[in-house]
């Protein structure tokens, strides 16, 4: 697996960058877009979600804190007590009553952490929803659509290809044969 380059700030985000509300009528052209930003921007995109996370976590420690520990010990109980071992199907039998006290003070824990918990997927969604409305709103240049199609010539494995495949959000492979010419190339990517 390769680490995709880190792309210029000028190119991400300032002079140079061009954004534009995209056409919703077009919803194949606009998810082209996001996904082909999101493999040419992947390690911006990396960087930025843990830059927006550790901006949450400085804001709100003790709730990131609580509500990670909250999610952890809420799936450690939840999976005590789907797990079927025969040890564990016994005790609940035999103090069935404990198991109940156990389940409603786990639910009561979980109410009164909601605060945190909630803390916590804003810390998770934020970067995300950001790191979309980039995608969207960044128009590509020339360079995004040549790297685009060089990565798909040389068939890199990124850690966004690997994020994007596993989402079923493959992109679109368009051959170049070998013998056509770079001005031919960029003729036929300025297509997309």
């Amino acid at each position: 697996m390769e680490i995709a380059p880190l792309r210029s700030l000028d190119d991400f985000l300032l002079e140079s960058a061009r954004f534009q509300i995209p056409n919703i009528k077009h919803p194949e052209r606009w998810g082209n877009r996001v996904v082909k930003n999101l493999l040419y921007y992947q390690t911006n995109y990396f960087l930025l979600y843990i830059l927006l996370f550790v901006i949450v976590g400085v804001i709100h420690p003790k709730e990131i804190a609580s509500g990670a520990i909250t999610c952890i010990l809420t799936a450690l109980i939840y999976l005590g007590f789907t797990n079927n071992s025969t040890q564990l199907e016994h005790i609940r039998k035999k103090y069935s009553s404990v198991s109940i006290i156990a389940v409603v003070l786990a639910l009561y824990f979980v109410y009164h952490m909601l605060n945190s918990i909630l803390v916590l997927i804003v810390a998770l969604v934020f970067p995300i929803s950001v790191i979309f409305i980039h995608a969207s709103l960044r128009l590509r240049n020339f360079k995004n659509k040549l790297a685009n199609q060089v990565e798909m010539l040389e068939i890199r494995v990124t850690p966004m290809g690997l994020i994007l495949k596993q989402l079923g959000l493959q992109t679109e492979v368009h051959k170049i044969p070998p013998d056509m010419k770079l001005t031919e190339i960029s003729d036929s990517l300025k297509k997309f």
